[in-house]
């Protein structure tokens, strides 16, 4: 049973920072990709980071380059975001999700439905 948990969500102020965490379980870690989503009230989901585990490729969306960071520990099956200088508009439900079927590139892999696996969620809320 495929199993993604999110934990570090939490409230902070403008400029704050938190660390998220997604821990893999149930399935093939390794060779394959996982990235985070996040989705405010009133929008839709979008992809904020992508990485394949294993290796240094990663994707980031353009309002979150800079500021934040994904990175793995493959003896945990755990990715995390490490978002620094936090926005007002970086409030969201954050998600991790895990792609096992298709190849990922700049071009598409901020697509939900390339990720077959999702977590519940975590709520970053940025207060000014």
């Amino acid at each position: 049973q495929v199993q993604l948990v999110e934990s570090g969500g939490g409230s902070v102020q403008v400029g704050g920072s938190l660390r998220l965490s997604c821990k893999a379980s149930g399935y093939t870690y390794s060779g394959n990709y996982m990235g985070w989503f996040r989705q405010a009230p009133g929008k839709e989901r979008e992809g904020v980071a992508a990485t394949y585990i294993g290796s240094d490729i990663t994707y980031y969306a353009d309002s979150v380059e800079d500021r934040f960071t994904i990175s793995q520990d493959n003896a945990k099956n755990t990715v995390y975001l490490q978002m620094n200088s936090l926005k007002p508009e970086d409030t969201a439900m954050y998600y991790c999700a895990a792609n096992t079927r298709y190849a990922l590139y700049g071009h598409n892999w901020y697509l939900r439905d390339r990720y077959n696996y999702w977590g519940q969620g975590t709520q970053v809320t940025v207060s000014s």
